[in-house]
């Protein structure tokens, strides 16, 4: 691996399931996974999960990233995500599809070059573009009134 920019995380195991992630930000606590009962506790959010909060957190990122590039500045959002999980051919759970609502908290047309923001907002995302070369990844954005503006 040559890569042109790395990422890093650390993990400790503690006991039964969880560990405690370090993403190596001074200052910045530790995250605790955990599995869900009956193997672990459930102490903590499972790979499921941060998966689906990573390809989340980077489409909102970039949503927020191409608003304000078209001056939207303060343009506040909620976003839901869900992974389906379902058995492969050898009985073994895999996520199998992500789907991530995104609803802005204001009216769509109080926002600048809204469209275009729409239009490109997704290719900035990197990780929803390398999830998606195996997993289906679904995205929907709506205004603050539910008007669906994309998806």
């Amino acid at each position: 691996m040559n890569p042109e920019i790395q990422s890093t995380v650390a993990l400790a195991w503690q006991d039964g399931y969880r560990f405690a992630v370090d993403f190596g930000q001074p200052g910045a606590a530790a995250l605790l996974t955990d599995v869900e009962p009956p193997l672990g506790t459930g102490a903590g959010p499972d790979s499921e999960q941060l998966l689906v909060a990573a390809v989340a957190n980077c489409l909102s990122s970039s949503l927020l990233f191409s608003l304000r590039k078209f001056r939207n500045e303060a343009v506040p959002m909620r976003t839901t995500a869900d992974a389906a999980l379902s058995r492969n051919a050898q009985g073994r759970l895999r996520v199998a599809g992500i789907e991530v609502a995104i609803r802005l908290g204001v009216a769509a047309s109080t926002l600048r070059q809204l469209d275009r923001a729409l239009a490109q907002f997704e290719d900035f995302c990197v990780v929803t573009q390398s999830v998606r070369a195996a997993i289906p990844v679904e995205v929907r954005v709506l205004d603050d009134s539910g008007a669906l503006l994309t998806g």
